[in-house]
């Protein structure tokens, strides 16, 4: 059972202090970082989250089979996105802005899902556009109308990490690079593609670290919010 502390802004579970007022302070609740984890203590802490924020979702990202199969069983309502990686619990918030995740390859599926996954439950619509990387530079030609028009973008890539330049060369809109770590030897586990988009010759790239969908997520939805309230 979750003890809530004398100002109401914690609930101490023993193994951790939940920062339920987070939503508050910033307008987007706590979110569940399941690595590490047991998968109890997932269970336990999406629950305390839901029970504090029962009008929108709330999330749980990083997690193992055993914390997927754990919440299928324990909390039938919540939503598991296996690709992803995550877990909601609660209704999605009506969205506001849009924002295209930009996908270079399959591989990169896993980080895609959980930008576009955080960006849902941070308030905006996610528009995938996947497997559209420089190898075959014509698919993202191609898809250019479908991001055209995006309040953001979030361009995800491994390898040589060169896909969010090409496209901060095609838009003028605000961009998150996320550098995954798909790629062979010399990519050094994504900080090849890492320095490669930090080195980006496209202005208005901003970087988050390697294979961190969820960090892209939360910027960019929160540019999209805020493109939209104007």
């Amino acid at each position: 059972m979750a003890e809530h502390t004398g100002d109401e802004r914690t609930a101490d579970l023993g193994y951790a202090r939940v920062d339920i007022d987070r939503a508050r302070r910033t307008g987007d609740p706590e979110v569940v970082y399941g690595a590490g984890k047991t998968a109890e203590q997932v269970v336990d802490i999406l629950r305390t989250l839901h029970e504090r924020h029962p009008e929108r979702a709330v999330l749980a990202t990083r997690l193992d089979a055993a914390a997927l199969d754990l919440l299928a069983a324990e909390l039938p309502d919540a939503t598991l996105d296996r690709v992803a990686r995550a877990a909601t619990l609660g209704p999605m918030p009506t969205a506001r802005g849009t924002v295209a995740i930009i996908a270079a390859g399959t591989s990169d599926a896993p980080v895609a899902a959980e930008a576009a996954l955080t960006v849902r439950v941070h308030g905006s619509e996610a528009v995938r556009i996947d497997d559209v990387g420089v190898a075959g530079i014509h698919r993202l030609l191609e898809a250019r109308e479908r991001f055209a028009d995006a309040d953001c973008l979030i361009v995800v890539a491994g390898m040589e990490g060169a896909l969010p330049s090409v496209v901060g060369g095609l838009v003028g809109i605000p961009l998150v690079a996320v550098p995954t770590s798909v790629g062979y030897g010399a990519s050094f586990g994504g900080l090849a593609a890492l320095l490669g988009m930090l080195n980006s010759c496209a202005p208005g790239v901003t970087v988050v670290n390697i294979d961190n969908g969820y960090g892209a997520g939360v910027f960019a939805a929160r540019v999209a919010r805020n493109a939209r309230e104007r």
